[in-house]
C-alpha cells in the first residue's frame, strides 16, 4: 500500500523542517508549499490525502486556499495558525477545515490529529455497517464511496460535514443535541462549542437545500437540536 501523502503548507522554515522530518518517520510522503498560490498550484497538480494548511500565508491566506480547494474536493485539510481566538476555529470549519490546531503545538498532538483524521475518512463507528446508499427525494448519499450528489451531481463536503450528514440520515426524524453532534463527529479531537455545530449545519445546508430558510433535508427542532427529514 502507497504510503500517504500530506501537502505541509506554511511559511515559517523551522516549523517545515520540524514537520517534515517528523511525518515522514511515521512514513507519510510529505510534499511542501511556502505560500498560498503554490499550494493551489500543487494540489491541483499531485493529489494528496491530506492537507495540513496555515492560515497566515504569502500571496494568497490559508482560508482563500481552503474554500478553493472545496470548491473541487473534500480532501481532509487541518489549519495551523498563530492565532487561538473562538472566531478562528469557527472562520476555518465555515471554510471547511476539519481541524484546528493553534500554534504552538505538539508534534505529537499534530500527528494523533492526522491519524484520528485518517481513520474517521476510512472507516467511521456511526455508519460502518450500513453499506446502503441513503436516497431521499434528490438527495443520494453513499457510505460506500462517500459521495454525496443532488439531481445527478456531486456535492463537495467536507469530512466532518459528510460524517454529520451520514448521522443524520441513518438516523432519520432523530433529534440530536449540540453537544451529541459535537461528541459523534468531533469526538475527542477538537474542543468545538454549539457555535461550530451551528456552523457546520449551515455550510451543509447551503449545499443540499433548495431554500435555506426553508430547509427540507436538515431540521432544527428549537431548542433541543437538529434531526434529519422522514420523507422520502
Amino acid at each position: 500500500m502507497a504510503n500517504k501523502r500530506i501537502l505541509l503548507v506554511d511559511d515559517e522554515p523551522l516549523i517545515v523542517k520540524g514537520l517534515k522530518y517528523s511525518l515522514e518517520q511515521d512514513n507519510y510522503d510529505i510534499d511542501v508549499a511556502v505560500d498560498g498560490e503554490e499550494a493551489i498550484e500543487k494540489f491541483f497538480s499531485s493529489p494528496c490525502d491530506l492537507i495540513l494548511l496555515d492560515i497566515m500565508l504569502p500571496k494568497l491566506d490559508g482560508l482563500a486556499v481552503c474554500q478553493r480547494i472545496r470548491e473541487h474536493s473534500n480532501v481532509p485539510i487541518i489549519m495551523l495558525t498563530a492565532k487561538g481566538e473562538d472566531i478562528d476555529k469557527i472562520l476555518g470549519l465555515e471554510y471547511g477545515a476539519d481541524d484546528y490546531i493553534p500554534k504552538p503545538f505538539n508534534i505529537l498532538e499534530v500527528k494523533a490529529r492526522i491519524k484520528a483524521l485518517f481513520r474517521r475518512v476510512g472507516m467511521s463507528p456511526i455508519y460502518i455497517n450500513t453499506r446502503n446508499d441513503f436516497v431521499v427525494k434528490d438527495l443520494v448519499i453513499s457510505p460506500v464511496k462517500r459521495t454525496v450528489t443532488l439531481r445527478g451531481e456531486e456535492i463537495k463536503l467536507s469530512t466532518k460535514e459528510l460524517d454529520l450528514l451520514l448521522l443524520f440520515a441513518a438516523n432519520p426524524g432523530k433529534i440530536f443535541s449540540r453537544q451529541a453532534i459535537l461528541q459523534q463527529i468531533w469526538t475527542n479531537e477538537f474542543t468545538g462549542d454549539d457555535r461550530s455545530v451551528d456552523v457546520l449545519i449551515k455550510r451543509m445546508r447551503e449545499k443540499i437545500e433548495d431554500d435555506t430558510a426553508h430547509p427540507f433535508y436538515i431540521l432544527t427542532k428549537w431548542g433541543v437540536g437538529y434531526y434529519f427529514t422522514e420523507q422520502t
